[in-house]
This record gives C-alpha cells, structure tokens and sequence, in this order.
C-alpha cells in the first residue's frame, strides 16, 4: 500500500468562495495535518467562480478513515463547521487517486497562517478519463507534469465523505509561473479520453503554489 490522494471539487454558495479561502487557510491546514494528512494544495478555480479545489492526501488507504475521523470529530472542526458549510452546496465531486509519480513538496515552504497575498503562479490540473484502466505507461505521453497519479479503486471506507465511483482517471499536475504561461500551454487530444482542464490559481497560504 501507498500514499492516496484526494481531488476535492467544490461547488460554493454565488460570493462565497472568499470566505472560504480565508476560513480554511486559517484554520484547517495545520489542525488536519495533525491528524495524520497532508495538505498539498488550495485553490480559486480560474474558470469558475464558486469552485474551491483542493489536493489532500494521506500515507495509506489503510490510515484514512482514522484520521477523517479524528479530524470530523475533533474541536476544530466542530467550531467551524457550520461557518464552513454555510458556503458550500456540493462537495462530492472527489477523486481517490494514487501515485504513478506523486508531488515533492516540502512543508517547510508553507507560507505562515496569516499571509493574505497569493502567488502569481498557476496550477493546472488535467484529468484524462477513458471507458477502461489506465495503466503507469501514461504518463510518459503527458508533457511538463510535475505529479501524475491516477485512480484508486480502494473502496472508500469513509462514506460520509463519498467519492465518484466507476470512474478510469488518470489526473496529472503541472505548475507555470503565470496564469499566460499556462494559458500558452496546450493539452493533446487522444482518440476515447476525454480531457478536462482545471486551471487554478493556489490560495495564498497553498503548498502546491
């Protein structure tokens, strides 16, 4: 067994995604990763104003359960749901994913709780879907990513949060230093996948940045 990633898209309240920025950059990295996860990553979606993306990942399927659980049953959590929750309407469009590559990122670069200004950079997240199994060897068609990873069929022991079952992705990541770089960047089409293109500007306390 090996490390599992989540892909969280979520769909916020018109105006709200602001708030929840600010309310998960403060309160919900740090309060997470003490329970055994790691934050890789949040974001603005470019394309969408009431998307919040966001990258979570744990050592193994095997320690996930018991560190959501710790986690949504803790203080933390329970003094901010209500406050996180009131900005959202769907949260269950989440990809269990594992590694062909993973990310290698350092928390030390983390800016502190409290920094309010996010990177220039970019990030895009490309998640390739087909009607079958998508198998390591894909990665070596895809240029410039900086992770690959793709789906975990593992059955999600953790129902309260679901995850999109049947699916075949295979979801890579890249990093540009501006929103045109990435922009300048194109995504080859392959006969039977479709190619769906997440570009996303990371919060300002993201370690994915």
């Amino acid at each position: 067994m090996g490390e599992v990633l989540e892909l969280r898209q979520y769909t916020l309240r018109p105006g709200q995604r602001d708030v929840l920025v600010d309310l998960f950059d403060r309160e919900f990295v740090e309060t997470q990763e003490a329970e055994g996860m790691a934050i890789l990553g949040q974001f603005r979606d470019l394309d969408r104003p009431d998307r919040f993306v966001w990258l979570r990942s744990f050592p193994d399927i095997s320690t996930r359960a018991a560190a959501l659980t710790a986690f949504y049953t803790g203080p933390v959590w329970k003094a901010h749901a209500a406050a996180a929750n009131a900005t959202m309407i769907d949260v269950d469009d989440v990809l269990l994913l594992r590694p062909v590559h993973g990310f290698r990122l350092a928390r030390a670069g983390r800016p502190a709780v409290g920094t309010v200004h996010a990177p220039a950079s970019a990030v895009l997240a490309t998640i390739h879907l087909r009607d079958e199994e998508f198998d390591d060897s894909f990665a070596d068609t895809v240029p410039r990513a900086l992770a690959c990873y793709r789906t975990e069929y593992a059955e999600n022991d953790f129902p309260a949060l679901p995850v999109r079952t049947g699916v075949h992705a295979f979801v890579t990541f890249s990093r540009f230093d501006s929103v045109e770089a990435l922009d300048a960047h194109a995504t080859p089409a392959r006969p039977g996948v479709q190619v769906h293109r997440l570009r996303l500007s990371p919060t300002p306390r993201s370690l994915l940045r």
